[in-house]
């Protein structure tokens, strides 16, 4: 399987954008162009955002590059191309992945101490770049935080206020639900909207912010090993408390355990619900396709048994393995983390920004976003938590899915049984990736 034909049906899947005059490298090709793969929508405002950093890059290296801009199975095509020896050079993708890619062989170690500009990272973005062992496995690229996208527009007509504890947000998703905020006279909202499906590890995805905003965990770390606390009292309230809003209150958009959150955006947007806890990567398109002045942005509200905390994740550059372009890698890394590279992917104000929260301490986000909304997922950051660096993270993600998708279908199933079964599942992924 060579670069230039990973099989019909998945050329027709890639949105290919040559900066130059390059052609494809790798660890198979050996030629003389970067090849970049970023998770992004072919021809979305964050490819076309993607294809303007590689441009900037390539300005400022004088390495020539070439994009690829994949979305739908991202990782299966990554697999196709280790199976095939035939890796692009980097690729970004989410901090999420890192275990999974490092356990796997794919990546090569970054030196953080020869990366320029290293020191200006924060270092709790340098925190999702290292793996179990301790080592650093790529640059940190992009960081976030999660907050509730609220219909400013319906909480005024019904005359209450931001939500400030998980009861009030209640109330608002009540209220939403049964009040008729968008007036047209049809009980046709719901409160919240969800990305509560399956695929990709989505619903534990999403309650992961609420989990965090009340003190609980999926993993703790302690000398070096990890133990499983997806059973732990503050865990299962959040949870708990989400399914009460499925089945009791019946406050979330009909079909969300079906839905991974492209589905869910669209959802958003019909106003079929007005709280959507997400991260700042759709600000600019809801205030474009629900109007600037209808939507507001308020932070997480903390659990009545901890907080405050949301989950934090992002995308990092990973180098991979077997690239014979290493000093091409190390300069891409270097631009990326840079205050330069930073503002390109930020994308201002506008629809499809790469770089969401900046990792480079020297960038002001004030001075290039003059949307203020940007600055409640800011001060939400420093709160943020990480997802635990154990070897592989990517099936603990999914079996929570699953566990917690089938307690918000399933009405009739215990939240704390469910994740007693769960905590088990856990316990025993530990000792298989030898990390408990």
């Amino acid at each position: 399987m060579s670069r230039n034909l990973i099989g019909a049906g998945v050329a027709m899947a890639l949105a290919v954008t040559v900066v130059g005059c390059g052609s494809p490298s790798g660890s198979g090709g050996g030629t003389d162009a970067l090849e970049i793969w970023i998770r992004q929508v072919p021809n979305s405002p964050s490819h076309k955002t993607a294809q303007k950093f590689v441009a900037e890059f390539e300005k400022a290296s004088g390495v020539k590059t070439k994009l690829v801009s994949l979305f739908d199975d991202f990782e299966t095509k990554l697999q196709q191309q280790a199976q095939a020896k035939d890796l692009p050079d980097v690729v970004i993708n989410d901090t999420a992945r890192l275990g999974n890619m490092q356990h796997q062989g794919w990546l090569r170690e970054v030196d953080k101490a020869k990366l320029a500009g290293q020191d200006k990272v924060t270092e709790l973005a340098w925190k999702a770049a290292a793996a179990g062992d301790g080592k650093h496995y790529a640059a940190p690229f992009s960081a976030q935080s999660f907050a509730l996208i609220i219909r400013k527009d319906w909480r005024e007509k019904l005359k209450l206020e931001p939500p400030k504890t998980w009861e009030d947000l209640a109330a608002m998703a009540k209220a939403f639900t049964e009040k008729d905020p968008d007036g047209d006279g049809t009980a046709n909202t719901y409160g919240f909207v969800a990305p509560a499906g399956t695929k990709r590890g989505y619903a534990s995805w999403y309650v992961s912010s609420l989990v965090y905003a009340n003190g609980g965990d999926f993993i703790k770390a302690g000398g070096g090993k990890f133990s499983s606390s997806v059973s732990d009292p503050k865990t299962v309230e959040a949870v708990k408390w989400m399914q009460d809003q499925f089945c009791t209150a019946k406050t979330v958009n009909p079909g969300a355990v079906s839905n991974d959150t492209t589905v869910t955006h669209t959802v958003f947007e019909k106003g079929q619900g007005g709280i959507y806890l997400v991260g700042p990567y759709v600000l600019a398109r809801f205030v474009k396709s629900v109007g600037d002045d209808k939507i507001e942005v308020v932070q997480v509200p903390k659990g009545p048994s901890g907080g405050p905390g949301t989950l934090g994740e992002g995308e990092n550059v990973y180098l991979m393995a077997g690239s014979k372009m290493e000093p091409e890698q190390q300069k891409f890394a270097e631009y990326a983390i840079s205050a330069a590279g930073q503002k390109i992917g930020m994308n201002g104000d506008n629809e499809g920004p790469i770089v969401r929260l900046p990792v480079n301490q020297e960038v002001d986000l004030a001075a290039e976003r003059k949307d203020p909304r940007w600055k409640v997922f800011a001060d939400a950051y420093p709160s943020a938590v990480y997802t635990p660096p154990v070897p592989d993270w990517t099936p603990f993600r999914q079996k929570a899915a699953d566990a917690i998708n089938a307690a918000w279908a399933d009405c009739g199933k215990d939240v704390k049984a469910t994740l007693d079964e769960l905590n088990t599942t856990f316990t025993t992924e530990l000792t298989t990736q030898k990390a408990s």
